[in-house]
């Protein structure tokens, strides 16, 4: 199968770039690359998985087996669009413990009402 091939308007595109400095080339190159990466953000902000949150609990340092229950308990709780991972973190914090005794305590029925939103 072959492409139509393009018409070359490199030319006439270039004519409204043509006249911008260095500096406002740069600023607009970070421009539309914003634009192309917020969809991006977006949907990794609005949408997980349990297989995305058992990873990060992970490499927090969770076994899997602490990193499937810990998922499991957060979707039973419909807390799993707020992250896993953030939710221990932010948890830990707030009680001055480590993330490890977080989760460990979540798993224990503990801290439910505490987790930051």
């Amino acid at each position: 199968m072959k492409c139509p091939e393009r018409e070359d308007d490199f030319a006439a595109r270039r004519q409204r770039l043509r006249g911008l400095s260095d500096e406002e080339l740069h600023a607009h190159f970070w421009s539309l690359v914003e634009k192309i990466v917020e969809p991006l953000i977006e949907e990794a902000r609005t949408h997980t998985t349990p297989s995305i949150e058992r990873s990060v609990l992970l490499r927090m340092g969770f076994s899997s087996l602490e990193a499937g229950a810990l998922v499991d308990a957060i979707g039973q709780h419909g807390l799993l669009g707020h992250g896993a991972g953030r939710l221990v973190l932010e948890l830990s914090r707030k009680k001055g413990i480590s993330v490890r005794e977080a989760g460990n305590a979540l798993l224990a029925g503990r801290y439910w009402e505490n987790l930051p939103l």
